[in-house]
């Protein structure tokens, strides 16, 4: 399909929202308004009848890295962050049925009281049936980042994009909010992105996509309306293929 007339050019996307976009201007936990402005800015692509997974961070509440370099073990902080993404994904599902999506969150650790167990065949049907399928715990197993959980995701439900949505409106050369020097890359290649050492994705998460064949669009989702620009093919953010 080609882009422009608001048509998307994909038809399953996986989106990647850090945990940290939940905070708003806030400096931990959950922003209630903040969470609202995402949820309608997910609905936008999806009323344009996208099919969507998503997969969304814990680091607004916990993080298991900065853990472990504190003393914590590294397997108990990783579980930790685990389940503050269960509690982003239930604040996300709840917002977004407010919205009119039906959302279902499947949990990559057993928690049947809240979420689903995640089953592959199940989550595509989810998906095939309109529903929001939202990835919880990561891949279920320590030392693994949500970045790799959302790479594996994408590949399971065999999607056509993966998109990262971030606070920077891309791939820079270093932090341009430190840098002003920092040069902003419009397009880059998996083996660029390893090879110049860009930390915009975890190297077992690019090597995943990279050998699935997965494009990645990385934007700045506090700008309205540039999930649906990224979606409909426009030259917005960072695209990694």
């Amino acid at each position: 399909m080609e882009a422009g007339a608001g048509k998307p050019i994909y038809k399953r996307v996986l989106l990647k929202i850090s945990g940290e976009a939940l905070m708003g201007p806030t400096e931990y936990g959950i922003h209630p308004p903040t969470v609202q402005f995402i949820c309608e800015e997910i609905k936008s692509i999806k009323e344009l009848g996208l099919e969507i997974g998503l997969v969304v961070g814990g680091g607004n509440i916990f993080r298991g890295m900065a853990a472990s370099e504190r003393g914590m073990d590294r397997v108990t902080g990783d579980h930790i962050g685990m389940l503050a993404t269960i509690m982003n994904s239930l604040a996300l599902m709840e917002t977004l049925e407010s919205v009119g999506i039906f959302t279902r969150v499947m949990s990559a650790i057993r928690i049947e009281a809240v979420a689903e167990p995640y089953i592959r065949r199940r989550a595509v049907r989810h998906v095939e049936k309109g529903r929001l399928v939202i990835f919880a715990a990561g891949t279920g197993n320590p030392f693994f980042s949500t970045d790799t959980a959302a790479s594996l995701r994408a590949m399971e439900l065999q999607a056509d994009v993966m998109i990262k949505a971030t606070n920077v409106d891309g791939v820079y050369s270093s932090d341009p909010k430190k840098d002003p020097n920092a040069e902003f890359y419009p397009n880059l290649t998996y083996m660029q992105v390893l090879t110049r050492e860009l930390r915009v994705l975890d190297s077992t998460a690019i090597s995943l996509l990279k050998d699935n064949r997965i494009p990645v669009r990385v934007i700045d989702l506090n700008r309205p309306g540039n999930l649906v620009r990224a979606v409909t093919g426009e030259q917005v953010g960072t695209v990694i293929s």
